[in-house]
């Protein structure tokens, strides 16, 4: 049997951290197997559902490796194409005795159970209603016996029948609800395995009993490890960032994203090295080792990853892929002061420290600007008593110096001894007089690169400001 797997977001908003995760584990699945990823947009939800979210989606998988032109990928296909199946489900439900009608109201529910959050009573099981506006059509649970869930992550799990409420499965209007179109969507598109995250994990009796109702066998469940923040709890958009486009428009690389995502709540048999590339991951992957506990997105792990994939890259790579950094709206200087061989030949200095290409614009902006962009904690912290003398030491002897790295360092060397200063703290009021900052590149590479004029005309007027 062909393994056709599935996911399915809803065009509602940006792509969630989660739902790549989700999305490479299906892909991970269908690749191994000679099988199928079926791309199926829940877009029934007409008041929130955006067709600019339905592209955002196919860009976002399209950026992690899923892409439609493989052999592999099927779709997209739309939720809402298959209203007719839907309603026909539930007219086979209605006749087949395995569903009725109900009409009534959440207060009158209230009323007979003096409970508010009690479930559904039953009431309307032997009235024999037949459709009419505003009444819902309701599941008829099995009196006896139970649901057995088995699940690949988490083993099998039994749900007494008697504890699951006979739940709506079409609105009073007759539009079938999520638990039922979600189905009749995987049996006309021939799934059989359903990897999703741990939230759905509650609906899955009901939709089993449904698989059984329409008379066809349940495809293979399988539910991934809720993924949660620092403070261990669940990735929230309103209090994280999940929005795997911020971290891809804040440069992180697509590459390192897929790595570390693989990694979450899963990871390699072979116990080697966590840095692999998604063909690797893919091939020691299996739904069986995905642990049952919550996945921690550790951001600052992320961000090393990062580090790792940018320094892997060539330099041509990384001068590539620094580019949109390199350009407006990111850069801060102006488009006709950027010099394309400058920056080549810092490249490789910077390519060592930034671990997010956004970084960039603040290791390599003192070279573009007229004057440098000035962090002033980083002056409070440098122009100690004793820079101004320092700065004018260190003009005399770059004045007279050879402008290459190994001279600019020992003209800095040299008016540190002038001052009684070890080399490091004499750099200090010298880089933030030139960069503005006191973390950047090499200092002394950075100097031979700006040049001796602008050098010292840097280191000029941060004497003078200093008085």
């Amino acid at each position: 049997m062909t393994i056709r797997v599935r996911f399915a977001p809803s065009p509602t908003g940006m792509f969630h951290v989660g739902g790549a995760r989700s999305a490479l584990f299906n892909w991970a699945v269908a690749r191994q197997g000679a099988g199928q990823f079926v791309l199926r947009i829940e877009d029934t939800d007409t008041a929130r559902n955006k067709p600019e979210w339905v592209q955002g989606i196919l860009s976002a998988l399209s950026a992690i490796g899923i892409n439609s032109s493989d052999p592999a990928f099927e779709g997209p296909y739309f939720q809402s194409a298959n209203a007719g199946l839907h309603r026909d489900a539930a007219a086979q439900l209605f006749e087949a005795g395995r569903a009725y009608y109900c009409d009534c109201t959440r207060e009158q529910v209230t009323e007979r159970t003096g409970k508010p959050d009690a479930g559904y009573d039953g009431y309307c099981r032997e009235r024999g209603l037949s459709y009419a506006p505003g009444r819902a059509l309701r599941f008829r649970t099995p009196d006896d016996g139970e649901t057995v869930v088995a699940d690949r992550i988490r083993g099998a799990t039994a749900f007494p029948n008697r504890a699951i409420e006979d739940f709506v499965i079409a609105r009073g209007d007759g539009t079938p609800l999520f638990l039922l179109a979600n189905v009749v969507d995987d049996v006309d598109e021939g799934i059989t395995e359903v990897i999703r995250g741990e939230e759905h994990l509650s609906n899955t009796p009901k939709q089993q009993l449904l698989w059984e109702a329409l008379g066809h066998t349940p495809p293979v469940w399988a539910h991934l490890p809720v993924i949660v923040n620092e403070q261990r709890k669940k990735l929230s958009k309103r209090r994280d960032k999940v929005a795997l486009e911020d971290y891809l428009s804040e440069g992180y690389l697509p590459a390192a994203m897929v790595n570390y995502l693989m990694l979450l709540g899963w990871g390699p048999r072979d116990d080697g090295p966590e840095i692999r590339a998604f063909g690797e991951l893919m091939a020691q992957f299996s739904i069986d080792d995905v642990t049952k506990a919550s996945a921690f997105f550790d951001v600052a792990k992320l961000k090393a990853f990062n580090g790792e994939y940018i320094r892997a890259l060539s330099i041509a790579e990384f001068i590539e892929v620094c580019g949109p950094w390199l350009r407006a709206p990111h850069a801060v200087w102006a488009k006709d002061a950027f010099d394309a061989k400058v920056f080549a030949a810092v490249a490789p200095l910077a390519q060592s420290r930034i671990a997010v290409l956004s970084e960039i614009t603040s290791y390599v902006d003192f070279l573009f600007l007229d004057e440098p962009v000035l962090d002033e904690a980083a002056w409070s912290k440098a122009m100690k008593p004793g820079a101004a003398a320092m700065l004018r030491s260190a003009v005399t002897q770059l004045t007279e110096a050879e402008w290459n790295a190994e001279s600019i360092r020992a003209a800095i060397e040299a008016a540190a001894a002038e001052q009684g200063l070890k080399l490091g703290k004499a750099q200090a009021p010298v880089r933030v007089a030139v960069t503005g900052r006191t973390i950047g590149l090499p200092l002394f590479e950075s100097l031979e690169v700006l040049g001796r004029d602008r050098t010292l005309g840097r280191i000029e007027a941060a004497t003078a400001k200093l008085g």
